[in-house]
């Protein structure tokens, strides 16, 4: 079976492509087996490229542990970067069927060479009942949530996929370590969560830690850096375009008047190989 290795600013893929080739072996058993960094190849995630019957094609996106998440911002930034190099497709823009729905990268070229994508994100979800989250309220605003003997001021949103957020004064790794999967796995929480930890720099930048779930801490995601800045704008922090820093790296994020979220950064191929 042959793979593409790829990572965008330290948040690394393995694509493989099925567009016209069939496996036998279950999608999450294969997730599980391919991502496992010691006795595998080694990731943050596996992304299927199936045949669609709408679009030009279908992404299937899992996790280390066998779970599979609707979308991915940064997965999405890889594979349009390995589509348009390898003439998969011929336009800058390109439509891709995911679980979250149809989602929309775009290539920014110089000499006909990918130096970023932007992707659209589509419209942020702000309803509890489609994150999905239980308790009262329509929306999960500066919300608190007691974990042992601390309580937290969250937001909560869906992209696709859900998001917890929770503004901090200073990020350390001992309270995302801990306090990460006790979000992820709290039972408001149906489907588990991403959970964003947000410090917030200036009104124009923010620094951010993020708990994905299924994965744990990444050196980068996507979806998570867009549910920060629209938790930032909701909690009036920042200004609607952010630059996003991470452990991996910078991205971009711009929540803009049509009310979509637009994503910007590198993606990177790292190797190809056979396993």
């Amino acid at each position: 079976m042959k793979f593409t290795k790829m990572q965008g600013i330290g948040n690394d893929f393995i694509l493989i492509n099925l567009i016209k080739t069939k496996l036998s072996e279950d999608y999450s058993t294969l997730a599980k087996r391919v991502c496992d960094r010691h006795f595998g190849i080694g990731a943050d995630g596996l992304i299927l490229l199936l045949p669609s019957n709408f679009v030009e094609l279908r992404a299937r996106f899992f996790n280390p542990d066998g779970s599979e998440a609707e979308m991915c911002g940064n997965g999405m930034r890889c594979l349009a970067k390995y589509l348009y190099e390898r003439k998969l497709v011929k336009r800058k823009e390109i439509k891709v069927e995911t679980k979250a729905g149809i989602i929309i990268p775009k290539l920014i070229l110089s000499d006909d060479q990918v130096e970023a994508v932007e992707v659209d994100m589509g419209i942020p979800q702000l309803k509890r009942i489609d994150i999905p989250m239980e308790g009262e309220g329509e929306k999960v605003v500066d919300e608190e949530l007691k974990i042992d003997d601390k309580k937290f001021k969250i937001t909560a949103l869906s992209l696709g996929n859900p998001h917890c957020l929770i503004f901090v004064e200073r990020l350390s790794s001992s309270l995302v370590s801990k306090v990460g999967p006790q979000v992820e796995n709290h039972p408001l929480f149906p489907q588990r969560t991403n959970v964003e930890f947000v410090q917030v720099l200036n009104k124009e930048e923010i620094e951010l830690r993020v708990w994905e779930r299924g994965v744990g801490e990444t050196l980068a995601c996507g979806s998570g850096a867009c549910a920060a800045v629209v938790g930032c704008v909701l909690n009036d922090k920042t200004k609607r375009r952010v630059k996003v820093h991470l452990r991996g790296g910078d991205l971009l994020v711009e929540w803009r008047d049509n009310d979509h979220l637009y994503l910007s950064g590198e993606a990177k191929e790292v190797f190809e190989g056979e396993i």
